[in-house]
């Protein structure tokens, strides 16, 4: 029986063509145009794979969204009897702003699934926390923000002053600031990009302990998937701006909107894979552009068996 990890190589293409024409757009100020070359490239090389796919999680609904919208069928075999079944979660240029100003930790990102194991998380935000394997088990959200960096000294076995907290540069975080800074943790801003941030944090080693803090609900899935390869901790709760984002949540999670999603709620099976490229230098090297050659960093995790592998590679113009 085929697997999502039998299609690893195109997964493997999608991002690292994705980020190359993404990164042709590096400090150009022009991020709308960074956006659609990475989708127009990805789609592209979905076409060639051979499985029946889905966007679970892409660039918006269908009216919004020329291409990788929600509900867009892709691949080869779509329709074709015993053809595997597969959903995407993706975003062809994570961190448009920072692709448009040359700044780190723009990246070309999908998690794939069997059908109908990721979430389809509405676009609203979604507060969040990341950790490591350490902290499975030890730190939520229900458990506030002393409580949790707490834990992390203790379990880490670190002062606090030692603990490494990362949010994003946002003003809804300002209380969030606050009580960090209370405890006399660390606490270490990013501009973008808590997809980067949380693999960081849960990655041993990684330069943080702990994500914490507000962003998109869509990339808390593609998130989700990583961790679970890494055996980390990854918890959301959704988040609303508006009446009118409750009341579209409310269709798509079935009412459920004050649930604590865990990393297991968003994807739902172990044959799931997270690949990402790099299009600025960051979590991953950004795409170099040489004479007759391009360099793109990609990565791979393997949910099921817990394996994180690296992907080099140079493409011939």
């Amino acid at each position: 029986m085929r697997s999502t990890l039998d299609l690893a190589e195109y997964f493997l293409e999608a991002v690292d063509n994705a980020a190359i024409a993404s990164a042709r757009w590096r400090g150009k100020g022009e991020k709308d145009a960074a956006d659609a070359a990475a989708v127009e490239a990805m789609r592209k090389t979905f076409d060639k794979v051979p499985f029946d796919g889905r966007v679970a999680i892409g660039e918006g609904e269908r009216d919004n969204a020329p291409m990788l919208y929600i509900g867009e069928k892709l691949g080869r075999d779509i329709g074709v009897e015993g053809a595997i079944e597969i959903d995407i979660a993706v975003d062809p240029l994570e961190c448009t702003n920072n692709c448009a100003d040359n700044n780190p930790n723009s990246i070309a990102v999908l998690a794939a699934a069997p059908r109908g194991a990721l979430l389809h998380a509405p676009d609203c935000y979604m507060d969040k926390i990341a950790a490591g394997p350490e902290l499975s088990g030890n730190v939520s959200l229900d458990g506030g923000v002393a409580y949790n960096i707490e834990q992390a000294s203790q379990v880490l076995d670190k002062p606090i002053s030692e603990v490494k907290i990362v949010a994003l540069n946002r003003e809804r975080h300002n209380d969030l600031f606050k009580q960090i800074n209370q405890t006399g943790a660390q606490l270490h801003l990013m501009e973008d990009g808590d997809i980067s941030a949380a693999i960081w944090a849960a990655r041993e080693n990684g330069p943080y302990d702990m994500l914490m803090g507000i962003g998109a609900a869509p990339e808390g899935v593609i998130t989700a998937a990583a961790i679970q390869g890494i055996g980390g901790v990854f918890e959301g709760r959704l988040v609303f701006r508006s009446e009118e984002e409750e009341k579209r949540a409310e269709k798509m999670v079935d009412d459920d909107l004050e649930r604590l999603w865990d990393a297991r709620d968003l994807c739902k099976s172990d044959d799931a894979i997270f690949v990402a490229s790099g299009v600025c230098d960051g979590y991953l090297p950004g795409v170099k552009f040489g004479d007759g050659n391009i360099q793109t960093f990609a990565e791979l995790i393997d949910v099921k068996n817990g394996i994180i592998s690296r992907h080099d590679r140079t493409h011939t113009l």
